[in-house]
């Protein structure tokens, strides 16, 4: 009792020197009173008994029991917790007074003093009193003003219980004009339930005017150390909830962040090889279907990873704030999940998706040229073949052997006008063999068939050659037999082949197919085809003399009266198949003039979506600049509260959220040139990948800005840091933030604190770049410069303030044990605490003690554990 501080006066209306004198005249006349007597017998002798009980022996009468001092003896080794000396076993009287001499002698050696009442025993009266009427002052009809009358109706007792334990007592249904069963109830209860043994009978309290003082102290003083230590148990209890709530929320964010990042670092390990993998497609429909997965992870597979990635470094900062605010070790993901990795990571899968699309471009590119180079070449091969069909079997002929001189001779022109005709073919194969090698050298799926095919053509055409050798020496031998020959048909030969060639070349040149990118090219092509149009009138010309030349023919077989075959022996080309050609000619360049207009409208198209991308990439870009440089403005912002900056925040972030639409629309006018095969756009230095990279900037920018405002609003509520001094850190951080870049180097952070009255060594300035540095970057960022400020001005737990409380609840033990942890604090938190609390291992250790010290030490990373 002499521990209650006395924090609060009290006046109980008397005058100092009047309540003395009315003390006084109470004693005397108490002292003459034999009830009196009795009632200080039975008291002291209850509360005897209330401490021999632990012992297990008791008292009847104090003048006998006490007489030999043996139960003196035992009495005060139970009150003292010590070893008195070995005591006279003997019954003689000397033997009694030895016993009680050790008695008295051992009090005398603790201070305490044997006579009259100190001032020691007055300031315990007092703060007992106090500490009665504090519990007490909720009820009502109880006015505790002294420990005589203010206890006589029971109601103050029962105040006391129904204070500490309302479960054992219901105070409301009590009847104040029932003082007898008031006290017995509050009697019975304290015995039964709170092991206070009855040293007062209700009947003498209230047969006496004024019960006696000292008897009603003793057993109240009782009340106060059965409650007292349920009070500081519970006080001890509640903070190690606290931190251990604290700890345990911590390690649910942790274990969040590592499944979060594993799975995030999973999903770009799968996707990176997807986007690696350079294996191309041998068809153009294989490959626009690649292009297709493409678009699909682009716009469907990619945007919830980029907000993954966004919200776990939002989580990742949050619960490192809170392990600041908690004093608690920071957080070390494991190794290869830190923020940094995911963003490695992360670069790793941007640049793996920027080299995949501009390989599958370039991949389509060439495997369109190759099917035109196919196309091309299979036309050119077919009409070869077709030409050199019977060729090598008309050339082997031994027709000259039995010829005339006139047939030997029309053989002979016949072979000259086959040789002009075969050197006009000399250009055809040379083109079939370089689209050929064209299609060697990119690399055509088909180039096998490719390869025979010309390298049949080729063979063909050396064996035509030797054997076009052969038929002349042999025509030239016979020639010097025969003379006739016919002029005519030999001019129609040499006039009629290569125009017959000139058709063939353009009805190819009139059906060849183009590929073209932009209105220049394609402008290109109308222009040489109205050259080609402008040659057509000589053309019709040199058909009209070739017919010319056949109809002269029949003029001098009808003049002449010449009878025999009209057909011309030195050609195969008749006028029939001339006319045929001619008209096929004609029918062929308005289809051409109608394909080439038909391309022109598609790049006229073209250039309206290259203007209509290029008219909104830049408004966007701009419009992402400025609100990039609007957050950066904000958050750099001293004229208002942090929740004004996060007010301003938020409307931004809406903006930014509404503005969504205008870069959807662009996707989809990308989309359209993409599917048009527009592949360059000279209005605009923007490309869609720009405006995405942009674009999920801001996102990630307005998000961590916003987190950081968050982070520093919870860091000052914590903390107890107020605005003013928020704004002052800030103004600090911003003067000496030279470069304006968020960030200080160290020797403006030593400027910085030493402008706010730090007095700085170099190894205690060395410690500080510690803990705002940790990485060792050479720079201190606004957030740690906030963290290092406020762990400097506010105060929070310790690990000594953690160990108090668990020595109170293991009763000033080193250990505790796993039944007082489970008594003391709920069920799932004496549990984490039993799992992690190692064994107490020094000596004189219960079974299943374990160590606290270890366990609260290592809640704020002083230890190992």
């Amino acid at each position: 009792m002499n521990q209650i501080e006395l924090s609060v006066p009290y006046d109980n209306g008397y005058e100092p020197d009047d309540y003395m004198m009315q003390e006084e005249e109470w004693d005397r006349d108490l002292l003459l009173d034999p009830a009196w007597e009795k009632q200080q017998r039975k008291t002291f002798t209850a509360w005897c008994n209330s401490h021999l009980r632990k012992a297990g022996t008791q008292i009847e009468n104090i003048e006998e029991d006490f007489r030999n001092g043996l139960k003196l003896m035992l009495l005060l080794e139970v009150i003292s917790g010590e070893r008195l000396p070995k005591p006279d076993r003997g019954k003689m009287r000397f033997h009694k007074i030895a016993n009680v001499n050790k008695a008295l002698d051992f009090i005398t050696s603790k201070g305490v003093k044997l006579v009259s009442i100190g001032a020691e025993e007055t300031s315990a009266k007092e703060g007992l009193l106090l500490w009665c009427q504090r519990k007490t002052a909720p009820y009502r009809n109880v006015n505790v003003q002294n420990f005589h009358v203010s206890w006589k109706d029971g109601l103050a007792l029962c105040a006391l219980i129904h204070r500490h334990r309302p479960d054992l007592i219901d105070y409301a249904k009590l009847n104040k004009d029932d003082p007898l069963g008031n006290l017995n109830l509050a009697f019975d209860i304290a015995e039964k339930h709170l092991d206070i043994p009855k040293m007062l009978d209700a009947e003498d309290i209230l047969n006496t005017p004024k019960p006696d003082e000292r008897a009603i102290m003793t057993y109240v003083s009782c009340f106060y150390h059965a409650f007292a230590g349920a009070e500081q148990a519970e006080t001890a209890a509640n903070r190690i909830c606290k931190v251990l709530g604290v700890n345990q929320e911590n390690e649910k964010l942790m274990e969040d962040y590592e499944r979060l990042a594993s799975e995030l670092l999973e999903w770009i390990r799968r996707t990176i090889p997807w986007l690696e993998n350079r294996v191309p497609e041998k068809t153009m429909s294989e490959m626009q279907r690649k292009l297709e997965d493409f678009r699909d992870y682009r716009r469907m597979h990619k945007p919830p990873k980029v907000q993954e990635k966004c919200q776990l470094e939002i989580s990742f900062n949050t619960l490192q704030t809170k392990l600041r605010i908690s004093n608690r070790p920071a957080f070390m993901p494991s190794e290869g999940k830190m923020v940094s990795d995911i963003a490695s990571a992360w670069q790793g899968l941007e640049q793996a998706e920027k080299g995949y699309e501009e390989w599958l471009l370039t991949e389509i590119r060439r495997l369109e040229r190759l099917d035109h180079l196919a196309e091309k070449f299979r036309q050119k091969a077919t009409n070869h073949e077709t030409w050199a069909a019977g060729k090598e079997e008309m050339l082997t002929r031994k027709d000259y052997e039995s010829a005339s001189l006139l047939e030997v001779r029309a053989l002979l022109r016949k072979h000259e006008a086959f040789e002009s005709d075969l050197s006009a073919h000399q250009d055809r194969v040379e083109q079939i063999a370089a689209i050929a090698q064209e299609l060697n050298e990119l690399d055509y799926h088909d180039v096998a068939s490719v390869n025979q095919r010309c390298q049949s053509i080729c063979d063909l055409w050396d064996q035509l050659g030797t054997l076009t050798q052969k038929r002349r020496e042999a025509l030239e031998r016979t020639e010097k037999l025969l003379e006739t020959v016919e002029q005519l048909f030999l001019e129609y030969a040499k006039r009629s082949g290569p125009f017959n060639n000139w058709m063939e070349g353009a009805m190819e040149d009139l059906q060849d197919m183009f590929i073209v990118h932009i209105i220049e090219e394609v402008q290109t092509l109308i222009d040489a085809h109205e050259q080609f149009k402008a040659t057509l009138p000589e053309a019709d010309a040199e058909r009209q003399a070739i017919l010319g030349i056949q109809q002269e023919v029949l003029k001098i077989f009808q003049n002449y009266g010449i009878r025999g075959d009209l057909t011309n022996p030195y050609s195969t080309i008749t006028t029939e198949e001339i006319a045929i050609k001619w008209d096929k000619v004609k029918k062929l360049v308005p289809q051409r003039d109608s394909a080439l207009q038909e391309e022109l409208a598609r790049q006229h198209a073209n250039e309206r979506l290259r203007r209509q991308f290029a008219d909104q990439a830049n408004l966007i870009v701009p419009w992402i600049q400025a609100r990039m440089e609007e957050i950066g403005r904000c958050s750099m912002a001293m004229g208002g509260t942090l929740e004004d900056q996060m007010t301003q925040l938020k409307q931004y972030e809406h903006v930014i959220v509404s503005y969504k639409p205008n870069i959807d629309r662009l996707e989809g006018d990308h989309q359209l040139i993409q599917e048009s095969l527009i592949f360059d756009n000279k209005h605009t230095n923007y490309t869609m990948e720009h405006i995405r990279v942009g674009w999920e900037l801001l996102l990630t920018t307005i998000a961590r800005t916003i987190n950081e405002i968050e982070t520093q609003i919870l860091t000052r509520d914590a903390k107890g840091i107020s605005q003013e001094q928020m704004n002052e850190f800030r103004s600090s951080f911003n003067h000496f933030d030279r470069k304006k870049n968020g960030a200080m180097d160290s020797d403006d952070f030593r400027a910085c604190l030493i402008s706010m009255g730090y007095d700085l060594g170099e190894v205690e300035f060395a410690r500080i770049m510690m803990l705002v540095d940790p990485n060792t970057s050479g720079v201190v960022s606004f957030q740690s410069f906030i963290d290092f400020m406020t762990r400097e001005t506010a105060d929070t737990d310790t690990a000594e303030q953690v160990i108090a409380s668990f020595r109170i609840l293991a009763a000033d033990k080193p250990y505790i044990l796993a039944d007082e942890l489970r008594r003391e604090l709920p069920p799932d938190q004496a549990e984490y605490c039993i799992s992690r609390m190692p064994p107490y291992t020094s000596p004189g250790a219960l079974p299943g003690a374990l160590d606290y010290t270890a366990f609260s030490t290592a809640l704020y990373g002083e230890s190992d554990l």
